[in-house]
């Protein structure tokens, strides 16, 4: 049998999207026309708003060409990222032809499709009585092509409003006499032939035995999520933290998936964006996954290339516009502590947009003081500390419990993507008995010989009842090349532009650093 040499979008994609080995000479399947079934799915979200279906789909096949219909399918799927793949290594399949259709029947679209004929229409009176008249289409008011907006471009997008602008109303005629509105319901004869009911995907394969087999079915699709959060519970009176991280399920892409086996794939995996999409015209059940504990981590983690892994360790229905919810870790004894920071400077918004050159020479610049100081927690997230699982981005609430157990929420902030044996240190408020200012002392500056003396005194205020250990934050914000000539504390360099002096203040008690910095160009 000669099988044709038609290489389509679909053999790129398994070249591109996995590497897989892909037969091109391969044979497809036959039979006459079918929809067919896929059993349940594996699914690979992304915590980039997309992800990757894979199914087995049992084909019963004749020999030859096949035209095959799946409407299994989501709603946004990306058409020339679909990989088909003969099981059977004995089977050669090969797709000759796939029609992709995503234009569901509705009754504006049927209305199109019997312009220029006529139907009837269940008209209602006001006292509730029904009767049946007869109307012709003139037109419809289906304004077919949204879906295109978004490949297609602007200039696209504009004419293609400018054909929608007054054709968006109905045009029928009943009695000779024309209306722009429909007379009743309108009761159609039949579905016309090029009507779906829902996305297809229509195959034209061609295979080079007859029988039943099985094929694997993958795509890529939109309308998928998933995230991370954590909460993380201290005691009243010390730093050692509980912490409990979920993953939360988001599908919107049109379909339920049954028994689906989940990975979740964390980290930036580079995907190209769609162009920018043109707006025309003016959630469901949450489910908890059980704890770990002697049950066993319901989510476990591995290293895949660049990313991490993640996969749920038992099947799991994930409905359409459901919102779900999986415990990925649990821990306890994580010892953290409280970190102060006082960073005084405060951005002058009218120099916001500035030149390092321009604010160099600007005498006023950097005399704003910011009187709050930041509360952050810190801890490391090693083995040895109670954790050590590389933990996907996302938000990290803290709580603290009262002297009568209740929980409070004391704040919160988001984590990148961070690995095993990283330190983690988050922001989640400002302390309420401390405060701090920064003045400047003195500034002198030659130009002409390029150098700028500036020298600061920085005040920092502890109204607790026990002792503080603070980090007084420095930005050298005038040029790269400077040199701290005067100090009264110790100071560690964070980088090229910023240095830090450990501070410890005692209860109700107060404390001045001072430094002088010299810049030279």
């Amino acid at each position: 049998m000669h099988i044709p040499k038609r290489i389509g979008s679909l053999c790129l994609s398994a070249v591109l999207l996995w590497g897989a080995p892909y037969q091109l000479s391969s044979a497809f399947v036959s039979g006459t026309e079918q929809e067919q079934k896929v059993d349940s799915p594996a699914l690979t979200i992304y915590n980039q708003q997309f992800a990757v279906v894979r199914q087995k789909l049992a084909l019963d096949l004749r020999s030859g060409v096949n035209h095959l219909q799946v409407t299994d399918i989501t709603a946004h799927l990306e058409p020339d990222s679909v990989i088909l793949r003969s099981i059977d290594t004995g089977r050669h399949l090969q797709i000759l032809e796939q029609n992709y259709r995503n234009d569901p029947v509705s009754q504006q679209l049927l209305l199109s499709l019997y312009e220029g004929k006529s139907i009837d229409f269940l008209e209602t009176d006001k006292d509730g009585s029904t009767r049946i008249v007869q109307g012709k289409i003139i037109r419809s008011g289906y304004v077919p092509h949204y879906a295109a907006f978004q490949s297609y471009g602007p200039q696209y997008a504009t004419q293609q409003a400018a054909v929608a602008q007054g054709n968006e109303q109905p045009v029928i005629e009943v009695n000779s006499k024309v209306q722009f509105s429909l007379p009743g319901q309108p009761l159609f004869p039949a579905l016309a032939d090029d009507t779906v009911l829902k996305p297809t995907l229509s195959w034209e394969l061609l295979t080079d035995k007859p029988g039943a087999t099985s094929a694997e079915f993958s795509y890529v699709t939109g309308g998928m999520n998933w995230n991370a959060s954590y909460n993380v519970i201290a005691p009243p009176k010390s730093n050692v933290l509980e912490l409990v991280g979920w993953v939360t399920l988001d599908n919107q892409s049109g379909k339920t998936f049954r028994d689906a086996r989940l990975k979740l794939m964390a980290g930036d995996v580079n995907k190209v964006p769609p162009p920018r999409a043109m707006v025309m015209g003016s959630a469901g059940a949450v489910q908890f996954g059980a704890g770990g504990g002697q049950f066993g981590p319901p989510v476990t983690e591995k290293t895949f290339d660049e990313y991490h892994l993640y996969t749920l360790e038992h099947p799991t229905t994930l409905h359409d516009r459901e919102t779900k919810q999986v415990e990925m870790v649990r821990a306890a004894g994580i010892q953290s502590k409280t970190v102060y920071v006082y960073d005084g400077f405060r951005v002058d918004q009218n120099y916001q947009s500035w030149s390092m050159e321009s604010i160099r020479q600007q005498e006023s610049y950097g005399i704003l003081s910011n009187p709050k100081i930041w509360v952050m927690q810190e801890f490391k997230n090693s083995s040895e500390n109670h954790l050590g699982m590389p933990l996907p981005k996302g938000r990290v609430r803290f709580y603290r419990r009262d002297d009568d157990g209740q929980l409070e929420f004391t704040g919160e902030n988001d984590i990148d993507h961070t690995p095993e044996d990283e330190t983690i240190r988050l922001y989640t408020g400002n302390a309420f008995d401390m405060t701090g200012e920064r003045s400047r002392t003195d500034y002198r500056a030659d130009f002409n010989a390029r150098w700028l003396d500036e020298s600061f005194e920085i005040k920092v205020r502890n109204h607790k009842s026990e002792p503080v250990e603070l980090r007084i934050v420095e930005h050298l914000y005038r040029w790269t090349n400077w040199d701290i000539i005067k100090n009264s504390d110790p100071f560690k360099k964070l980088d090229s532009r910023t240095v830090e002096f450990p501070v410890q203040i005692p209860p109700g008690g107060e404390k001045t650093v001072s430094y002088k910095v010299h810049y030279s160009w």
